[in-house]
């Protein structure tokens, strides 16, 4: 093996925490009061959590069959580079650098340090200040080794879950009496009436929010090259970590109607606080704020440790920037690509800060580009199947075409929303995309000198290390 190539170490179990970990974030103590507000009744908006988990997997069975057919570390920058060639390829990655993958870190930091700040005040900036040490502290528990980022995630997500799981129990078995009816009332009168519901648009609009709250699955493509167990592991660890997220869902949501009520759900700033403060008091939404920390550090780790594997593989695939592909094989991790990533995602904290509303601004920075690339790597499936019908394909996507096409069809109706639903900061996202292109001219234009360089030399001439030949 490479001295900087990645080791199968991971097992299903470790995928399905990094998956499960990466999407129950803070997005289910959020996003039910505004799926609440756009829809007509309790029935319509359980509905549109399982459609969401349908959803969820119909994307999952098309990335299990790209991820176990070409289990790599770049994971959609891979499935893109083989469909269509290197350049598309060169952006994904760089847009996953500089918008995607980063913004996500930045956004979830700050979902950390609002809820650290009201736990632990510790001054006007404090919430910049914890969602800083935040990143600091998990890139370098990463850059330490791979064994290290998981049994960290193994830890997190298991006190996630177990959070999830009480406010289900308390939820559905405290859920009704005078005393959360009461405060269901209390929490409808606390802010204006919700959009008027059942209008196509704003169902559409609560298939959005249901779908956001779904989103990161994908990322179980950067570890299917670290993955023990054959290549259907990644197949089996997509299916079961769907199964579960949708479940709990499913689940808490039912909670939250058992306590609220559809009207006092949709009238929630913080439904999952609400829903605590009425069945335990105060100190419940403490309790609450806690566990919607602990959940942005589940999932703060398990996106810092899937978005570096991109950055090794850009770095493995283009010379001129053969640095992000160092692997230290003894630990287990990319460390160089680990610390540019933590290097922006400190910058967009940073401009995050300067702004009065951060968080928002980092949604909309990311989401259009997400959403593209997402649609681009549907159609890469589609485009593999044509130009490579005789790979062995260990899982194939079942009720082929129709599957995939209903996946680009839901993530481009996702790029149209979120382009129609956003403002400022997708502009800013787009044109951070777009500055990747005169960045690819240079690389590859130093790849093609460096290339001719090399013809020119005599047969034994010896090559400097680190240049293209050291990275076959």
């Amino acid at each position: 093996m490479h001295p900087s190539a990645p080791g199968r170490v991971l097992s299903t179990a470790d995928a399905v925490f990094i998956i499960v970990g990466i999407v129950i974030g803070a997005g289910i103590f959020k996003a039910p009061s505004l799926v609440a507000a756009n829809t007509a009744g309790d029935w319509a908006m359980l509905a549109l959590w399982l459609v969401g988990g349908a959803l969820a997997l119909v994307g999952a069975l098309c990335y299990a069959e790209l991820s176990s057919t070409y289990p790599d570390t770049g994971g959609d920058y891979h499935f893109l580079r083989r469909a269509f060639g290197p350049h598309p390829a060169f952006l994904f990655a760089w847009a996953r650098l500089a918008v995607m993958q980063t913004g996500s870190i930045a956004l979830l930091a700050y979902v950390f340090g609002d809820y650290a700040a009201q736990l632990l005040p510790d001054g006007e900036h404090a919430a910049a200040i914890y969602a800083a040490s935040a990143v600091v502290v998990f890139t370098l528990i990463n850059v330490r080794g791979i064994r290290q980022g998981t049994g960290t995630q193994r830890a997190f997500t298991a006190v996630e879950i177990a959070g999830v799981l009480a406010i289900i129990v308390l939820g559905l078995a405290l859920g009704g009496d005078a005393s959360t009816g009461e405060a269901a009332a209390t929490a409808a009168q606390a802010s204006a009436a919700p959009a008027s519901p059942g209008a196509s648009s704003s169902l559409g609009l609560a298939l959005v929010f249901v779908l956001l709250t779904y989103g990161g699955w994908n990322e179980a493509a950067y570890v299917s090259g670290e993955m023990r167990g054959g290549r259907t592991a990644i197949v089996r660890a997509l299916i079961v970590s769907i199964a579960i997220i949708t479940t709990l869902y499913f689940l808490v949501n039912l909670a939250y109607l058992a306590v609220l009520g559809h009207s006092g759900m949709a009238a929630s700033e913080a439904v999952a606080a609400d829903m605590m403060r009425a069945i335990l008091g105060e100190p419940g939404a403490q309790v609450l704020s806690l566990l919607v920390a602990v959940s942005a550090l589940t999932s703060i780790n398990a996106t810092i440790i899937t978005g570096a594997r991109c950055n090794h593989a850009l770095g493995r695939d283009f010379p001129a920037l053969g640095f992000l592909g160092y692997w230290n094989s003894a630990r287990g991790s990319p460390a160089a690509g680990l610390i540019v990533q933590g290097v922006v995602a400190l910058l967009l904290v940073a401009l995050g800060a300067a702004g009065r509303s951060g968080f928002a601004t980092l949604v909309e920075y990311t989401a259009p580009v997400f959403w593209l690339f997402f649609l681009a790597t549907g159609l890469a499936l589609l485009r593999l199947r044509r130009i490579e019908p005789h790979v062995e394909r260990p899982f194939r996507v079942p009720l082929y075409p129709w599957i995939p096409l209903l996946f680009c069809a839901s993530s481009a109706y996702m790029l149209w929303s979120s382009l129609s639903y956003t403002g400022f900061g997708a502009l800013v996202g787009v044109v951070v995309l777009a500055a990747g292109v005169p960045i690819l001219w240079f690389v590859s234009h130093r790849q093609s000198v460096q290339q001719r360089g090399l013809a020119h030399e005599p047969p034994n001439a010896p090559r400097l290390a680190g240049g293209p030949r050291a990275l076959d």
